[in-house]
């Protein structure tokens, strides 16, 4: 199916523009800038007046929870949350049930999001302390990369052999996605206070988590993990960044295409510090935990600066009698997000005098670059037609009874927004117009080159 989209404000590589956007065969066949003629024959007219066109956002960090935990999420019910949310493509993680630790486990779920996803997919294999036979099998041009827990986290696929590692940095096939947290930091912290609970009788509240889960945690562990990649050349990306110690250790000048050691952090921490913890209790624990206020402003001189390099969602759905209760050390960690994070985000961007082009380098543009993503990222002719159309001017209150997510609650209920996703295209399919899904068709599976992608010029 063919359409023309006329009129939009396109946001994209740095510009701001009036163009229509002719879309066939699943790709972008034609970009019209305005005062040029195009004969679109029997398309389908899309009216972007007044609306914002960018390139569909490439989430690098999702729990979608299937197999094993499909009363949480399945991929089904999330990747509908996510094209509502425009979210064109996801990379996701293998702290499943199974873990996603070897190749035919990972084929598993290939075939899962063939047969289920309204989205654009691929999925991390992950590490373990006995798998490294298993890492060297993939194929970097089919697999977005290698999950690395440093510290353990839902799941617990936690990888503490320090010759393990090393042997994995250096023979990766693929970019390592890690998670740095120092887990005897987080062990001794926890033991400590469950000591002091049984002492007083008194269960500590959600404010204790980045109490357990510290920023010296995060920063010795990402430190190790910096230090390694840049001994044994690996191309490492550190995920959630939640600190500003952490920051110091990442480069901000070299141009994206040539780092090897990059950063993420997501909407949570550049949204919530410690002192949210009294209003939303547990439904904010995460893992790293949300931290101060410094932090949180350093965060954003990050984003500013360069130093952070995508913004991913770490959307991980929990059923509420699993997050709502009085045990902290049972309150499970993660929380569902990818419905509004674009939406929250813009906000948050013009409230701190950041642009637009800005935002869709993070969420957009990055991701493509960094993880090397074959015609994807980019509003370019001949590129895969994933665009969303937002309009900026739109309050919307979110709530629980809006959200896609199969667990049924966000800890932004209540939040109004002033930026809404009213069109969301993937492959050149309309999957959503107004919050209406349409799920004729599915997502495909993301390719990658070996060699880095840069801006300009296409890679391809």
């Amino acid at each position: 199916m063919n359409y023309y989209i006329k009129s939009a404000n396109i946001v994209n590589e740095g510009e701001c523009f009036e163009a229509d956007v002719f879309v066939s065969d699943g790709k972008i066949a034609k970009i019209v800038r305005k005062g040029e003629f195009f004969d679109a024959g029997e398309a389908i007219i899309v009216d972007a007046r007044g609306k914002y066109m960018i390139p569909g956002v490439i989430d690098e960090h999702v729990h979608f929870r299937e197999p094993g935990m499909i009363t949480k999420a399945d991929i089904r019910s999330e990747s509908r949350a996510a094209v509502a949310g425009g979210v064109t493509s996801y990379m996701e993680m293998p702290n499943t049930v199974p873990q996603t630790t070897t190749q035919a486990l990972l084929q598993e779920k290939f075939d899962l999001a063939a047969e289920k996803s309204l989205a654009n997919y691929s999925f991390y294999i992950g590490a373990t302390n006995d798998n490294l036979s298993e890492i060297v099998k993939t194929d970097p041009e089919q697999v977005c990369g290698v999950k690395l827990f440093m510290g353990s986290s839902t799941g617990n696929m936690l990888v503490d052999q320090d010759s393990v590692l090393v042997s994995l940095f250096r023979e990766s096939p693929c970019l390592i996605a890690a998670h740095c947290e120092d887990e005897e930091i987080i062990r001794r912290n926890t033991q400590h206070y469950k000591e002091l609970v049984e002492r007083n009788e008194r269960m500590p509240n959600a404010g204790l988590h980045p109490q357990i889960r510290t920023e010296e945690a995060c920063y010795r562990s990402t430190e190790k993990a910096v230090r390694l990649a840049k001994q044994t050349g690996a191309r490492l990306h550190v995920m959630h960044i939640s600190t500003r110690a952490e920051l110091l250790l990442f480069d901000s000048a070299t141009p994206l295409e040539n780092k090897k050691i990059t950063a993420e952090t997501c909407p949570h921490y550049l949204l919530f510090d410690e002192r949210d913890y009294d209003r939303c209790g547990f439904a904010i624990k995460c893992n790293p935990a949300i931290k101060s206020a410094h932090d949180r402003l350093a965060l954003w001189r990050g984003v500013k600066d360069g130093y952070i390099d995508t913004i991913g969602s770490d959307h991980a759905p929990h059923l509420r009698e699993e997050k709502f209760t009085e045990n902290y050390f049972t309150a499970k960690s993660g929380f569902p997000s990818i419905q509004y994070n674009l939406s929250l985000m813009a906000d948050a961007f013009k409230r701190n005098n950041l642009k637009m082009t800005e935002l869709v380098q993070l969420m957009c543009h990055n991701p493509a670059i960094l993880y090397r993503i074959r015609q994807r990222g980019f509003i370019r002719e001949g590129y895969f037609a994933d665009l969303v159309l937002l309009d900026m001017n739109a309050n919307e209150l979110i709530s629980n009874e809006k959200l896609r997510y199969k667990c049924g609650w966000t800890p932004y209920d209540g939040t109004v927004t002033h930026t809404q996703v009213t069109h969301t295209f993937v492959n050149g399919n309309m999957v959503y117009e107004n919050g209406i899904l349409h799920e004729e068709n599915r997502g495909m599976r993301l390719t990658f080159t070996q060699t880095p992608c840069q801006s300009p010029p296409v890679c391809r």
